[in-house]
């Protein structure tokens, strides 16, 4: 079964951007040249996202202030004890999100709802250049 490679690039704004990366998606599959199958979408990191949500600003608001209730910044977080970064609650947050995830596609185009769209979530305290992983397979 053919496999195709892409990656996507990009620099972040810091903690709680949200970035839609459906298009870079989109593409990757349509470059891979393959008509049906999955497409893997990961992040390379622990403190970075990816999942699906419709991309609007109510929900980029809402997002970051659930996650906060979850896993509140200036809670006490071991990570923090040991290397005194701040970003114990990025871990832990992006553990409960995850770092990736799989779409189906059929005749070159991916399998999502009308108002779904695959995001990366930059949960670090600090602008990071990230590197999503797209691994395409089928026929």
């Amino acid at each position: 079964m053919p496999v195709h490679s892409s990656d996507i690039s990009f620099r972040t704004g810091g903690e709680n951007d949200i970035v839609d990366i459906t298009g870079d998606v989109a593409k990757a599959v349509l470059d891979s040249g393959l008509s049906d199958g999955l497409a893997c979408v990961f992040v390379q990191g622990s403190t970075g996202a990816i999942t699906t949500l419709e991309f609007e600003p109510g929900l980029i608001g809402d997002l970051p202030r659930a996650l906060e209730r979850i896993a509140p910044a200036d809670g006490e977080y071991q990570h923090n004890l040991r290397w005194q970064d701040g970003n114990g609650h990025s871990h832990v947050r992006a553990a409960i999100l995850g770092p990736g995830i799989t779409v189906p596609f059929r005749n070159g185009k991916m399998l999502l709802g009308t108002w779904q769209q695959i995001v990366f979530i930059e949960l670090d305290v600090r602008p990071r250049e990230r590197q999503i992983h797209v691994q395409i397979i089928g026929d």
